[in-house]
């Protein structure tokens, strides 16, 4: 949990100030596996720099698959926690930034299948104002000159996709934002999700047919 003082406290003793939003690192692959060592043989400096490395992007992700920043930043304490505690067992099998984006999104998978089955709006979050704020709202139309009308039919198509987002399972919506609203290969998140390629693609895939038909029937009505 956070504390008074905003910081992330693992039960070791670690302390780490909780992540901005804005910006990102980049994954460092290979370069990790030398901090890792060093980490497994007790360094704990060697683990806050993994932290530091991968806060932001596991905090932006665990919030967006939430959609909220409070679930998000518990999930991003968890994982880190887990992280550190299960460190002994990492194998080089696969790179650190595979490994903890499983950790999280197994994590957030659990945390949506509860919210899912109580049917509630999961594309929602909080911004620092307080308000409520459509996560696909934050995906603003490329076209600067676009007119009132056109951004007004932009909202009420993001408002459909939302709608027809809900009625998917909690692992086809994972895959579907993991793969189109985070750019994310369909190998990398099979990867991450601890599967095959295959089974990302035919997820992918009754996910899409799905929102297809949702968003054909919307605009047919």
């Amino acid at each position: 949990m956070l504390s008074d003082t905003g910081k992330f406290r693992l039960q070791t003793g670690l302390s780490y100030p909780v992540a901005p939003l804005s910006g990102s690192r980049a994954p460092r692959g290979a370069d990790d596996f030398a901090l890792i060592r060093q980490a497994q043989q007790g360094n704990t400096a060697a683990f806050e720099e993994l932290v530091r490395n991968y806060d932001r992007p596991v905090l932006r992700l665990a919030i967006h698959l939430t959609g909220s920043h409070e679930d998000g930043q518990d999930i991003y304490q968890e994982a880190f926690l887990r992280a550190y505690i299960n460190l002994a067992r990492f194998r080089f099998e696969c790179s650190f930034y595979t490994w903890i984006y499983r950790i999280v999104t197994n994590l957030c998978l659990d945390h949506l299948r509860k919210k899912h089955s109580r049917g509630r709006d999961l594309v929602t979050t909080i911004t620092p104002d307080g308000e409520e704020e459509d996560v696909l709202d934050r995906m603003p139309d490329q076209n600067p000159s676009a007119s009132p009308e056109r951004n007004l039919a932009g909202r009420e198509l993001r408002g459909t996709i939302r709608r027809a987002l809900r009625k998917l399972s909690p692992r086809e919506r994972m895959v579907f934002e993991l793969k189109h609203y985070h750019g994310m290969r369909l190998r990398t998140v099979a990867g991450i999700l601890n599967t095959t390629e295959g089974t990302i693609k035919n997820t992918l895939f009754r996910a899409t047919h799905k929102l297809r038909a949702d968003l054909a029937g919307a605009y047919a009505d």
